[in-house]
């Protein structure tokens, strides 16, 4: 593990940026940058525009290390180049931004109220390559729909023996049992996880952390023993279908909690702005998220 990435993340000042759409989400992804399903006719070209947009975001003078700690990539996004170098290579030594790679496959269809992940068979050819490409972390996402033990059990029983094969392999997992926003159950649900992950978090090794990634909660600070929680290197959170404005007046109640925002990082920018719109839309984009992130 890069000790100097592992400092970064426990005591850095920012937020991770998640540019991790796969192929399910990245229609919907271009089409709020302003690219319409028309402008492609292929998977390899919607594949080559996601990766402008994300490469446009990554070399942004906006981008820097000084208020992202890391940024979690799509595997196709880390096999490719940024100004001449893979991706990955490129946030660490050119923007101090710590690199991390989502590993999961989608999401399995919904078991008791909750959806656990597809099957990974290729996950440790995946994991060597992420660790070649001096990757620092993987990131992999759960869905609860309701307050349902089994369920949520489900979820995190899968998410933490996935978790422990990824800290063997040297790499730091991000659990992400996301718990859907719309849930009309979704303070129990968030109860019933709470207690939850932190039996599971006695399954990790001591001396060895994980990252959590969570919904933002019904409840200021819910998650605090979490935060302090000796096996959690960070607690960042999604923004899970809120605006920007409300995931970060949401992140501001909960201390110690940094945002991990996708769509939220990315609303505003288009195409068609000039150089010079995008970039001041993107800075104040990532101020407001940076400042609601170090409460």
């Amino acid at each position: 593990m890069n000790t100097q990435m592992n400092q970064r993340m426990r005591d850095g000042l920012g937020f991770v940026a998640a540019l991790d759409q796969s192929g399910g989400s990245t229609p919907k992804a271009l089409r709020l940058y302003g690219i319409e399903e028309s402008a492609y006719s292929s998977e390899s070209e919607m594949f080559d525009l996601i990766h402008q947009m994300r490469t446009r975001i990554m070399t942004s003078p906006a981008f820097t290390g000084d208020r992202i700690l890391g940024a979690i990539l799509f595997e196709m996004t880390m096999e490719r180049q940024v100004e001449g170098m893979g991706s990955a290579e490129y946030l660490w030594t050119r923007k101090q931004i710590v690199p991390f790679l989502k590993v999961d496959k989608g999401l399995a269809e919904p078991v008791d109220g909750a959806q656990v992940m597809k099957p990974m068979p290729d996950l440790d050819a995946l994991l060597e390559r992420a660790l070649e490409h001096g990757v620092f972390g993987t990131k992999m996402r759960s869905v609860i729909a309701l307050a349902d033990a089994a369920g949520v059990e489900a979820v995190l029983d899968q998410q933490f023996e996935v978790g422990r094969r990824i800290l063997q392999a040297g790499l730091v997992p991000i659990i992400e049992p996301e718990v859907d926003i719309h849930s009309p159950q979704k303070q129990q649900a968030e109860d019933l996880l709470k207690a939850s992950l932190l039996q599971h978090l006695e399954s990790i090794p001591e001396g060895r952390q994980v990252m959590l990634k969570l919904t933002l909660p019904s409840t200021a600070d819910f998650y605090a023993d979490l935060v302090a929680h000796p096996r959690v290197l960070r607690v960042v959170a999604l923004s899970g279908g809120y605006s920007r404005q409300e995931a970060d007046a949401l992140l501001r109640a909960n201390h110690g909690v940094i945002a991990s925002f996708s769509r939220a990082l990315t609303e505003g920018l288009s195409a068609q702005q000039s150089e010079e719109q995008f970039n001041a839309t993107l800075d104040a984009t990532i101020q407001s998220i940076y400042d609601a992130s170090i409460t």
